[in-house]
């Protein structure tokens, strides 16, 4: 049996863009995206803050060290620019790997860099 359990989680990043007319995705700097484990096109689900909207969608790269977290296509609907989301990412592990596995974990600030890494 597999456990769905939390891989990976950026906390508190700020929207820096809102596109409808985009296939749909959202794209978030490749420095974050790496240091919480994220890969490109991988799947994520997205929390807002400030309006409890929550949706899936998939992973496209911004430039390192830009701080976009640009948000694609119709999820543009539900997240806008300023809003403060939460992006978590999952992986199945048996129960044995599960046991002593610890997600990463970012905080963002408020220019979307890393404030806190646990």
């Amino acid at each position: 049996m597999l456990i769905k359990i939390l891989k990976s989680k950026i906390h508190r990043a700020t929207v820096t863009d809102s596109l409808a007319d985009y296939p749909g995705s959202i794209g978030i700097d490749s420095a974050l995206m790496e240091a919480v484990g994220i890969l490109p096109y991988e799947s994520v689900l997205v929390a807002d803050v400030n309006n409890g909207a929550r949706l899936e969608t998939y992973v496209v790269p911004e430039k390192a060290g830009s701080g976009k977290i640009v948000i694609l296509g119709a999820a543009a609907k539900l997240m806008k620019k300023g809003d403060i989301i939460i992006i978590m990412n999952f992986a199945y592990f048996t129960p044995d790997e599960a046991k002593g596995f610890k997600p990463k974990v970012i905080v963002a600030d408020e220019k979307n860099g890393i404030k806190e890494k646990f």
